[in-house]
């Protein structure tokens, strides 16, 4: 039984010559550097780069850090790429064992009768066989890589989904993060909004009592309760967007929010890391998790190739036996029971009606659409690091510019208001001075939402968000 293994065990050694072509990976199809977006330098608290930059040192707010750690451990998203990376793992762990012949323990055992006319002697036989060894079952020689290049494939695919798994932490990260700095501005534009129609309550009740000792106008009258309404239904509004903003980050977080979270801040308190190193564009080949998996899903497809290609070539197959066989089960360890058998077969395509060279061509049409999608995928990446600081280079100057706004427009508001009370102006140039701070307010809000949630885009566009710290 030794000596027939010892065959087997050089054929196994010399098969595995792949014959998927030599992956090279194909050029970025990207510039060198990043269009022209200021300052793009790290800080001294922020060295190396943007996807080795723990969350944790990101995100600074203690509520926001601890909705993150509920998000990674419940999120249902994040928790089926889990298992798929778990799948395929297990997938491959079963593809490349064909690589490696298998060995079973066997034992059988047959009575049979053979009818007169059936057997040799003219009478009727019942005849008993029995054998107890090793077995070698249909084992696949991959001289033409067949074989490993399976293997190759769903190697690729796993690693493929442990990259998905990690682009799909990032996205979740960066959603959550973003969803509740949505809900801080919802609760800041819900808080100016009651502000501002309890101003335009005292307001209607003052020109109210105008009206009634003759002083003011119906028409200031009606033009103080109608902007009294509609701020009442902005209110309203922003009511319902803040309940959905909230049971939108209870969604991605996986579970209801625990009441005892870290108390909430603002959108100003928000402690983000501000200069985020860019790096190259080169750098996201390697730092960005969907470019990757995009890569793998690219060789994975160069693997196939291999296998297309082998159908072309003869497949050899060996069977083999060792042990003791007898007729009668006393005697299956007798001296001279010995039996074994090695039974190798060759399968040579000749005729199949072009099918192979079909599904060659399917294979290098398939490569070409990974490639594709590759550079599309790096395309993508430069682009929204390129979006994000584009808007880095300019939200300042619209901060500032809308803060002034607001400024000015608070300072026009008292000063029609003062002009209304003494007479010199009607009603209507308060109405106007009050819905411009209204707006500039609202417009300051959404200006610092962008500016945060633009620091975010950049930090996941980067690669960042993969990398977890311990609890300081």
């Amino acid at each position: 039984m030794i000596k027939s293994t010892v065959p087997l065990l050089g054929l196994a050694l010399l098969a595995g010559c792949s014959l998927a072509p030599k992956y090279q990976r194909p050029a970025a199809p990207v510039a060198a550097a990043y269009p022209e977006s200021g300052a793009t330098v790290a800080a001294p608290a922020a060295p190396g780069v943007a996807a080795d930059l723990a969350w944790r040192r990101f995100f600074g707010d203690p509520r926001l850090q601890r909705l993150l750690e509920l998000s990674l451990a419940n999120n249902r998203d994040l928790r089926v790429a889990a298992l798929n990376v778990d799948r395929v793992r297990a997938l491959y762990n079963i593809q490349r064992t064909a690589l490696i012949p298998s060995v079973n323990a066997t034992g059988d055992g047959v009575r049979q009768r053979t009818p007169a006319d059936l057997s040799s002697s003219g009478r009727a036989v019942t005849g008993s066989s029995y054998s107890v060894g090793a077995e070698i079952p249909s084992y696949e020689v991959d001289f033409f890589g067949r074989v490993a290049s399976l293997r190759d494939q769903v190697l690729q695919q796993y690693l493929a989904t442990e990259e998905a798994q990690l682009a799909a932490r990032i996205s979740l990260i960066s959603s959550v993060s973003r969803q509740y700095l949505a809900l801080l501005a919802a609760d800041e534009q819900l808080a100016l909004a009651r502000g501002t129609l309890d101003a335009a309550e005292r307001s209607y009740a003052l020109t109210r009592q105008s009206f009634e000792a003759g002083v003011s106008s119906e028409l200031d009258l009606r033009t103080s309760e109608a902007q009294r309404e509609a701020y009442r239904a902005s209110v309203a509004g922003l009511e319902q967007t803040r309940k959905q903003a909230e049971n939108a980050l209870v969604l991605l977080v996986g579970s209801p929010l625990p009441a005892d979270l870290p108390p909430a801040g603002s959108l100003a308190t928000q402690a983000l890391l501000e200069d985020i190193p860019a790096g190259l564009p080169s750098g996201l080949l390697v730092r960005r998790p969907d470019i990757r998996q995009a890569e793998h899903t690219l060789q994975a497809a160069n693997a196939a190739i291999g296998i297309a290609r082998a159908a072309f070539f003869p497949s050899i197959t060996l069977t083999a036996f060792g042990g003791t066989a007898s007729s009668e089960l006393s005697g299956l360890f007798e001296p001279g029971s010995g039996s074994w058998k090695f039974a190798p077969s060759i399968s040579l395509p000749i005729f199949a009606a072009g099918r192979n060279k079909a599904q060659l061509d399917v294979a290098w049409i398939e490569q070409r659409i990974e490639v594709a999608n590759y550079e599309k995928a790096i395309q993508t990446a430069f682009r929204e690091v390129a979006d994000a600081l584009a808007v880095r280079a300019s939200i300042g100057t619209q901060i500032s510019a809308q803060e002034a706004r607001v400024a000015a427009a608070r300072r026009r508001y008292e000063l029609s208001n003062q002009r209304y009370e003494s007479g010199v102006d009607s009603f209507l140039t308060v109405l106007l001075a009050q819905q411009e701070l209204f707006g500039a307010e609202q417009s300051l809000i959404d200006a610092r939402l962008s500016r945060l949630s633009n620091l975010i885009s950049l930090y996941a566009a980067l690669g960042g968000g993969w990398v977890d710290a311990p609890r300081s």
